[in-house]
C-alpha cells in the first residue's frame, strides 16, 4: 500500500516539479500550479470542536499541509520549517498576515480536535490544526491529491502512517498557486512565499 502511495505522488511531484522548471524565474511567470485540480472547499473541525470551512479564510493566502501529530520526523521538520518561513518572510512584509497555514490531520483516530490543536500551537499562533472523520479526512484528502494509508505492523494504537508529502500555498480565492519547498528549510520557504504572495 505504502509503495503505491508513493508512486503515485512521486507522479505527481515530477509533473510540479517539471512545472516549477518551465517556468524560468521570470517576474512575470505563472504559478507552477496554476490551473491544477487541486483543492477546494470543505469543513473540518478545529481545536474547540467547532466546524472550520476553508472558505472561512477567503481573501488570504493559504498553507495547507496534511500530516499527523505522531509523525517522529517529516511532519514537526516541516512545520518548523513552514513556522520559521512565515517569520522570515515577515520581518520585511506586512502581508505576512495575509497568510494563514493549516495543518490537517490524516490520523483523526488519535488526532482528536484537543490533540490537533495543542500540537499545532507548537508551530507558532497562527498554525490551526484540523480534524475530522474518516470519511471527511478522506474525502478532503482526494480534493488535494494526498496519499495516506496505515502502516502495517506495530499494537493498536501505537502505528506509524505512510502519507505524501507537500505544503501547498493556495492564492486569496482558494486557487492553487505553488508547492512550498518545506522539507528544505525556512530560508527557503521564505523565498518561495516572497515570488507568490503580493
Amino acid at each position: 500500500m505504502a509503495h503505491n502511495f508513493r508512486s503515485l505522488f512521486i507522479a505527481f511531484a515530477a509533473t510540479c516539479t517539471f512545472a516549477l522548471s518551465a517556468c524560468g524565474g521570470a517576474p512575470s511567470e505563472s504559478p507552477p500550479l496554476e490551473g491544477a485540480a487541486i483543492g477546494g472547499d470543505f469543513t473540518l473541525t478545529g481545536k474547540d470542536g467547532k466546524p472550520v470551512r476553508y472558505a472561512d479564510f477567503n481573501g488570504k493566502y493559504r498553507i495547507v499541509y496534511f500530516g499527523y501529530t505522531f509523525c517522529p520526523d517529516v511532519c514537526p521538520l516541516d512545520l518548523q520549517n513552514i513556522a520559521q518561513g512565515l517569520k522570515l518572510f515577515g520581518k520585511d512584509h506586512a502581508e505576512d498576515a495575509k497568510i494563514q497555514p493549516l495543518f490537517i490531520t490524516i490520523d483523526p483516530e488519535r488526532d482528536t480536535p484537543e490533540v490537533i490543536g495543542k500540537y499545532a500551537a507548537n508551530f507558532g499562533p497562527s498554525m490551526i490544526g484540523l480534524t475530522g472523520t474518516p470519511q471527511q479526512i478522506a474525502a478532503v484528502a482526494k480534493q488535494w491529491a494526498v496519499f495516506f494509508g496505515k502502516r502495517d505492523g506495530g499494537v493498536p494504537k501505537d502505528y506509524l502512517m505512510d502519507h505524501s508529502r507537500a505544503a501547498y500555498l493556495m492564492g486569496p480565492k482558494g486557487e492553487p498557486i505553488a508547492l512550498l519547498p518545506a522539507e528544505q528549510n525556512a530560508k527557503a520557504v521564505a523565498a518561495e512565499l516572497e515570488k507568490w504572495v503580493h
